[in-house]
Parts: C-alpha cells; structure tokens; sequence
C-alpha cells in the first residue's frame, strides 16, 4: 500500500479529551440519553472486524458504511439495526474511508491510499466506475456531493479532486485536481479530512487539521484557495468528519471522542461554538457523522485499538440532534 493506512498513529500524539451523549452547552454539561425514546435502536453493530469510518444515509433508513480492512459497504436498517454486506470490497488494499449516496442508487466510495474514486450500483452491489488519482503520496479520505460534483479530499497533499456530475448525477470520464492555496498549511500528516458545503452553497468547507491547531477552510472552488474559517477560540485539531444541516455544523472530533457543533454564517466565513457532545460510555473514537430524522449517526472506528483482529467489535452509535 502507498502508505500504511495508520491514521491511529497519525493521531497518536493528540491529546484524547474524555467528555461527560453529553449535550454540553458552553460553560455546561448535560445528562447522556442513551436510548432514541422512540421505534429506532440508538445504536447497532457491525460484523466483527470490519474496521468501519465512513457513513451515509440517504431518504430512506438505512445507513452505508464503509470498510477499511477490506473495502466492503455494510448497508443497516435504522428501524431494526441489522444488516448485511451490499457491496463486496475488493481486498485490504482497496479501503473504503468516506462515502456518500445520490437520489439514483449510486454510492460513491473514498479509497484512501489506494488512490482510487469509486462509484457503486447500490442495485446491484457492483463497481461501476473506479477513478485512480494523486501520487504514491495520496490518501483519498472524503467526499460532499454538490448538484454538479462530487468533491474529494486528499489527506496527504493539499489538492481536492472535482469528479463533474451530469443532471442526474451521472459521473463524467475524468477527474479534475484542484491544487489548494491560499492559507491552506500542508502538514506532515493527515492534513485534509472531512468536506461539506457552505451554508450557501457558494463554496467548501473542508478541515485542516494542521494549520493553527486545527481549523476550518473555507475553499473557492473554481480556484482552490483557502481561507481560514474564523471560529473563535474553537480548534479542530483531531477533525474528521463534518456534517452540515442548514446553518448548524457538526465536526466530529475523533480522538477527542466528542462533536463540536458550531453556527456557521451564510458564507461560511465565521463559525461560534454552540455546544460539545460527548458520551463516554459509548463513543469509542468516532469518525463522521450522518443524519436521519432527529438523530445523528457515527461508526465507533477505535482507532485506539493498536493492532485490530478480525475478532475486534465494532458498532455504530447515535446521539440527538441539536436545535439550534
């Protein structure tokens, strides 16, 4: 592989910051709720081993997740928590990291550091298109669809790959590398990692977990110059996946085993902290984030466990959403 896909030891030297789900207002805590209240499971499990970081929810409830030890897609239904494998990976060097669903049955699939896009047919579980992009340096992490692109980032060198989307979502033949500049600061590990849009659609919102402790970037797409979010005395410096509804930003902090919710104004300019979720009993390093009614969804990667098996348990947990 292009580079050992460790992101545990990439993280390894960041602080792990125990939280008290926590809904903790600033200044504040607040008590964990541990069940949905509802028909739903709060949360559900995964095969043993399957080393999961990416997941998507579409309309319907049912969440896709992705795996790093062997690049299959793990579809679960939200209202009873089983599962199944829908899509077959194709080996240990063919990871899935993040992945997004389209309205047409499509997923498209992040593959670290093998470089590749790849796009599925969740009809029929099979690889349709596979792009192969960057350098021996490349680790392809994550991934927003905007109504005419699907955007990828690149951890490991600071350019975002523009897959152009035609009116129903249909991928074009070829990849466009969008080199980033501005304030973007490469560091010398993972550097780029969770994308969404602005609130306004107009540009992208992409972590840097390097520049100023960690941050957020606000990227032109058309030019790929960054510029720093200002959110305040907030830093991301163990930020992964990011999940954006209306004006409400959730940042997960993996290593922190906590979410940072932030308001973020129209432009995606200027973000203040709203409140911190944490929950110790069940958040076991999470890494991204999705939605489905009024609960956020996010897979327990454990990137703590030094050397996982495939005896190693996984899961995936949920918290509620905030009303901001």
């Amino acid at each position: 592989m292009r580079h050992s896909f460790a992101r545990r030891s990439l993280f390894g030297a960041a602080a792990a910051i125990g939280g008290a789900a926590l809904l903790a207002p600033l200044g504040g805590t607040a008590a964990a709720m541990e069940t949905t209240g509802r028909r739903r499971p709060a949360g559900f499990p995964l095969p043993d081993g399957f080393r999961p970081e990416g997941i998507a929810i579409g309309s319907e409830p049912y969440a896709y997740i992705g795996s790093i030890a062997r690049g299959d897609v793990y579809r679960a239904s939200l209202a009873t928590g089983s599962g199944r494998v829908v899509v077959e990976g194709l080996g240990p060097e063919h990871p899935v990291i993040g992945l997004k669903t389209d309205a047409w049955g499509r997923l498209f699939l992040c593959g670290g550091v093998s470089g590749e896009i790849r796009i599925a047919d969740l009809r029929t579980g099979r690889i349709t298109r596979t792009f192969t992009v960057g350098t021996d340096a490349t680790m392809v992490n994550d991934v927003i669809l905007t109504p005419d692109a699907a955007w990828f980032t690149d951890s490991f060198e600071p350019q975002l790959y523009k897959l152009p989307l035609g009116r129903r979502g249909e991928p074009g033949d070829r990849i466009i590398t969008v080199p980033l500049s501005g304030d973007w600061v490469q560091g010398t590990a993972i550097t780029a990692n969770g994308i969404t849009t602005t609130p306004d659609g107009r540009a992208l919102l992409v972590v840097n977990s390097f520049a100023n402790g960690g941050g957020l970037m606000r990227v032109a797409p058309r030019t790929g110059v960054a510029r720093a979010v200002d959110l305040g005395p907030t830093r991301l410096p163990n930020g992964d996946g990011l999940l954006l509804l209306g004006h409400t930003l959730y940042a997960v902090q993996q290593r922190q085993n906590a979410i940072d919710v932030l308001r973020i104004d129209d432009a995606g300019t200027k973000g203040t902290a709203i409140t911190r979720i944490t929950d110790p009993a069940n958040f076991r390093v999470p890494t991204t984030a999705a939605v489905y009614g009024d609960r956020i969804y996010l897979p327990n990667a454990r990137f703590d466990v030094a050397e996982p098996t495939p005896e190693t348990d996984y899961d995936v947990v949920s918290v509620e959403r905030v009303r901001a």
